[in-house]
């Protein structure tokens, strides 16, 4: 019977077994249930009337009921009711997937880890995304500011408009926080000598700390919240109407994590005080929800102790780069913005693992509780990422972010900035 024809109904998926549990026994295949069968009883095929799902209601009942062990649950054959379909999406990778998807411009980067859909128009990346998707791979997407209204993301457009706001920013160097006049921070975004200098007079490497960010996005910057939306690489994954976008059709008791949108503002990295590349703006860490990062405007900076382009474009040269990486490096039309380190998420142990080890080294004192990573205390330097390949096998897949792109992480991969 349905389940509107029971008066017992489970508000919780331990409620729902349990009130099964009680009106079902291993066998039975007549008894009420708290929930309606997905296929019927009937025998008109010839076959016996206990389909599929009643064989689970049965196993499910009998763990629930009599607290089997799951491993000790009757055995039952079912290859009969269920068919292996094709695993299609480790075939797509292997061929490379220039059959299925020939309309689609794109190619594969980072030993082929990292999906580069390089023409954001095509109303068919999704469907190659998907397949990128269920592996649990990074996708890279290009070109989003080109839908987008320029003007509104400028340093300055968007000091104009903010700048007597408050907000927290955090010194990068030396990890300290601070509250301060949002005018400040835009000022010397792009001109290095209005930056703060720290106690041994060097300039401050200064990052807005999620100003703004959810809720207070949408309300302060509606303008600029609209554009964005409108501007989102794969609408049906990464709008919040998007049909594939299962956290926008959760039920309303579930608790969501904070799905933003947050602005996410920092100064560049390359100037002179800083050579080895030993500081990010955002240390290594994971984040819960898949996350999808657009680099909606780049500065450059200007004042003494700044790189030149030919000299930052040096600098990311020495990273662990694959050809096409480097190739748009050397296009004059392409501006890129930031250095990421990417990982799957199924190496974070090892990592974790890593990290202690190196804290050790280094003198540091290691709590049992300490997490290095959910801590987010690690800029991982290339001397650091080499020993992490060497010692634990660890690869890091390295990817430059250009004005324009947008990179889409699955929850649990690790990263920093």
């Amino acid at each position: 019977p349905p389940a509107s024809q029971n008066n017992e109904q489970g508000s919780t998926l331990r409620d729902l077994l349990t009130t099964t549990a009680g009106k079902l026994r291993l066998g039975s295949t007549d008894a009420g249930i708290a929930f309606a069968p997905v296929y019927s009883t009937g025998t008109g095929s010839g076959k016996s009337g206990r389909t599929m799902p009643n064989i689970l209601d049965d196993i499910i009942a009998s763990v629930v009921e009599n607290k089997i062990p799951p491993n000790k649950a009757p055995k039952i054959n079912v290859k009969s009711e269920i068919k292996d379909e094709p695993r299609d999406d480790k075939n797509c990778i292997q061929d490379d997937c220039s059959k299925r998807y020939s309309d689609i411009q794109y190619s594969w980067i980072c030993d082929r880890h990292v999906l580069w859909l390089r023409d954001h128009k095509n109303s068919n990346n999704w469907k190659l995304f998907k397949e990128c998707w269920k592996q649990g791979r990074p996708v890279l997407v290009s070109g989003m500011h080109k839908k987008m209204n320029f003007s509104l993301w400028k340093a300055e457009s968007i000091s104009l408009d903010f700048g007597n706001q408050q907000a927290d920013i955090l010194n990068c160097k030396d990890s300290i926080i601070s509250s301060t006049n949002v005018k400040e921070f835009w000022d010397g975004f792009e001109d290095v000598s209005k930056r703060q200098k720290i106690k041994n007079g060097e300039t401050a490497l200064l990052k807005l700390k999620d100003w703004p960010s959810g809720e207070d996005f949408k309300t302060m910057m509606p303008a600029r919240y609209e554009d964005l939306l409108k501007s989102l690489p794969l609408p049906e994954y990464c709008s919040p109407e998007g049909k594939l976008n299962l956290a926008s059709h959760l039920p309303g008791f579930f608790v969501r994590p904070d799905l933003g949108p947050r602005l996410c503002s920092a100064y560049g990295e390359c100037v002179a005080a800083t050579k080895d590349h030993d500081i990010g703006t955002t240390n290594l860490h994971i984040e819960v929800s898949d996350v999808v990062n657009i680099l909606v405007y780049v500065g450059i900076a200007k004042g003494n102790g700044v790189l030149s382009k030919s000299g930052v474009l040096k600098k990311l040269e020495e990273e662990d780069l694959d050809d096409l990486l480097r190739k748009r490096l050397k296009d004059s039309s392409e501006l890129p913005g930031a250095l990421w380190h990417i990982y799957a998420g199924k190496d974070a142990d090892k990592i974790r693992e890593f990290l202690q080890k190196i804290a050790k080294e280094q003198g540091l004192e290691v709590l049992p509780e300490h997490d290095p990573i959910r801590d987010q205390s690690w800029y991982v330097n290339k001397k650091l990422r080499q020993r992490l390949f060497e010692e634990y096998g660890v690869k890091t897949c390295t990817v430059i972010q250009f004005l324009g792109d947008a990179i889409i992480l699955p929850a649990g991969a690790l990263h920093q900035v």
